[in-house]
């Protein structure tokens, strides 16, 4: 299953740490706040502060997370 953007629902890379293209996402906060959000999040997943599908969140929440929405 492809993420897909929560603004414009264009597929966003899987391993991407951020659920939202670059697109929407600038559009949204900017080049510099959108880049610096990215750099961020990157870091905190390099140090295993979150995973690439959410916030210490297990496979099995997400997956029961997305039937609810």
């Amino acid at each position: 299953m492809s993420k897909k953007c929560i603004y414009c629902k264009k597929e966003v890379n899987d391993e991407s740490v951020i659920d939202f293209c670059e697109k929407c996402g600038i559009g949204v906060w900017g080049e510099k706040m959108f880049n610096a959000i990215v750099k961020n999040m990157e870091d905190a997943q390099d140090k295993g502060d979150i995973n690439s599908k959410g916030l210490f969140i297990s496979s099995d929440e997400i997956k029961n997370y997305r039937k609810i929405i």
